[in-house]
């Protein structure tokens, strides 16, 4: 009977357990594998986090607005256009990773603060860019509907406040800076269209005849230059 008993127990006859033991297995120390789970979902939001809190979404919506103005399709392509906004991205970011590294990422490599500290003091440089850029009409669209109180400061308001503010606003600016940049190829499609109705060419769609005018000016004027030099000041 007491055989029976320490059986049921999950006790050997030696002593040692015949089932394993469960608490051993749930405790804190044993993170890894909900560490590897948090560390791949990250990798996942890096690209959407990248959109939301850098200067890459103006940039793209700048670049889709001059190739659309340009008429060239496909070129540049996607991957050149992407790859030069990274870049332009970097370098008006860099002042923030600095204050996000000197602030943060040593500390913590110090073990001088916990990984959560590390996060909200690294979140503060930020908060800082994206309430640079954001309107003050995006934040309280977004505050009133996330009900949060008004802060005294802007420094005050969550990361769920500011980070989709931020966003429209530089879609916003995206548009701004890509309607004014549409408006001189626009002028030249239209003299274009004008000309080729005037002398009777029909059957030569105007688009054939300004997409290389078009193109030609561009590249008189050093317009990637231009461009590149005018959305850096912009930050």
């Amino acid at each position: 009977m007491s055989l029976l008993l320490m059986a049921s127990r999950g006790v050997a006859l030696g002593g040692a357990p015949l089932l394993p033991d469960l608490s051993a297995r749930f405790r804190s120390s044993d993170s890894a594998p909900w560490t590897i789970l948090f560390v791949l979902t990250l990798i996942t939001l890096v690209p959407a986090i990248l959109m939301c809190m850098t200067p890459l979404v103006r940039l793209l919506v700048v670049f889709h607005f001059l190739r659309q103005a340009l008429g060239t399709q496909t070129a540049p392509s996607n991957p050149t256009l992407l790859g030069l906004g990274l870049m332009m991205t970097w370098f008006v970011m860099a002042p923030v990773v600095a204050d996000v590294d000197r602030q943060a990422v040593e500390p913590y490599r110090a073990a001088k603060i916990s990984g959560w500290q590390a996060i909200e003091t690294g979140s503060g440089p930020v908060k800082h860019f994206l309430l640079r850029y954001a309107r003050e009409k995006d934040l309280a669209l977004f505050a009133a509907a996330g009900q949060v109180e008004r802060p005294s400061v802007p420094d005050d308001l969550p990361m769920r406040v500011v980070i989709p503010a931020y966003i429209l606003s530089e879609l916003k600016a995206g548009f701004t800076i890509g309607a004014v940049l549409f408006l001189p190829f626009l002028l030249i499609d239209m003299v274009t269209a004008a000309i080729t109705t005037s002398i009777g060419m029909f059957q030569l769609p105007p688009v054939v005849v300004s997409t290389p005018l078009k193109i030609l000016l561009f590249v008189m004027v050093d317009g990637w230059n231009l461009l590149a030099h005018s959305l850096l000041k912009s930050f």
